[in-house]
């Protein structure tokens, strides 16, 4: 199970399109993915504050990965109601995400630094806990980005 200080599993799910959703396409980005699920009012309650963390951090420095853990219908038909939003929306088919993030229950968050490395993961969902996923984001933020490979000195 990945815990703070691991390298993320790249894998995250699969848009409607059946594109991969891969941490490495947001390299140089922090990457909060929520594992949730319709019928989960914790879920449903943690969405739009992420979406409005995204929003406040902006998108070119903080990517909001929302996967879902049902199946593509569920999130085709549920994406519809969370139009506005500018999260990604994935799925896991297989639950192969949900089983590499060490998924036991829902909602389940993991911060991604800038350079793929598991900053936190959050199990569940309480109040008390929001200011330290807010402080966790921005410290993330705040770090150095990755050094580029490859440069001349």
């Amino acid at each position: 199970m990945p815990a703070a200080g691991d390298r993320a599993p790249d894998l995250l799910g699969k848009r409607l399109n059946d594109d991969k959703v891969l941490v490495s396409q947001y390299a140089g980005k922090v990457v909060v993915v929520s594992f949730w699920a319709t019928w989960c009012t914790y879920c449903l309650k943690e969405l739009p504050i992420l979406e409005g963390l995204q929003k406040v951090a902006g998108k070119d420095r903080v990517e909001v990965i929302a996967v879902n853990t049902e199946d593509s219908d569920t999130l085709r038909r549920v994406s519809r109601k969370l139009k506005d939003f500018t999260m990604g929306l994935a799925y896991d088919p297989g639950k192969a995400a949900a089983t590499a993030y060490g998924v036991k229950g829902i909602p389940h968050l993991v911060i991604i630094g800038r350079d793929g490395v598991i900053v936190q993961v959050y199990r569940g969902y309480g109040e008390e806990t929001l200011d330290r996923i807010v402080g966790d984001i921005n410290a993330a933020v705040a770090a150095a980005p990755p050094a580029a490979t490859g440069a001349a000195p």
